[in-house]
């Protein structure tokens, strides 16, 4: 078993039903790759990019993403909250990440560009200076996350109770606000 892999580009490979077999991957690219069931705890990606990737039923147990780009990728129901979230960084592009959960997870400053999350978690999770552009946050559930500094403006179709999480300074459009006043049973017009 290899420790670490350099600056490798994998292409139209299928790894499902398997473990990864370095410890490490360093300026690797993923396109057009499949993971289903793939064991993929334990290993680090440092300035990785997976470009049009599936992911299914990922073991994600202590992996660790560093400067990690996901672009056009579907990463349905992954459980983020397994990871390791020490220096995790990570920028979401056109992706679905419907039923994902970043439960309890430290990921500040991320950006969701054009992405859905509909119904991901980010309960306990701190999203402080993230960015959800164009993002569809449809049923996505926010309980006891810490969103300061948080760009909405762009997001659409989410409810956050801001009696329940911290929004210090997140930024909001007008067009939003239906979403913070929606467990209020309030009619805005």
């Amino acid at each position: 078993m290899s420790s670490v892999c350099m600056d490798q580009v994998y292409e139209k490979k299928n790894f499902s039903n398997k473990k990864l077999t370095s410890r490490e991957y360093d300026n690797c690219i993923f396109i057009n790759c499949t993971f289903s069931a793939t064991d993929m705890s334990v290993v680090t990606f440092l300035e990785c990019k997976f470009d049009t990737c599936k992911f299914d039923n990922v073991m994600l147990k202590e992996t660790s993403f560093q400067d990690v780009i996901f672009i056009q990728s579907k990463l349905l129901g992954l459980d983020f909250g397994s990871c390791n979230d020490f220096l995790f960084d990570v920028t979401f592009d056109h992706c679905n990440l419907d039923y994902a959960s970043f439960y309890d997870l430290t990921i500040k400053n991320t950006r969701f560009k054009r992405c859905s999350l509909k119904g991901a978690d980010f309960t306990g999770t701190n999203l402080s200076g993230s960015i959800f552009d164009q993002s569809d946050l449809t049923d996505t559930i926010f309980e006891r996350t810490i969103g300061d500094k948080v760009d909405f403006r762009t997001a659409k179709n989410f409810s956050i109770n801001p009696q329940e999480n911290s929004l210090k300074k997140a930024k909001f459009s007008v067009l939003g606000l239906h979403g913070l006043l929606k467990n209020y049973d309030l009619i805005v017009e």
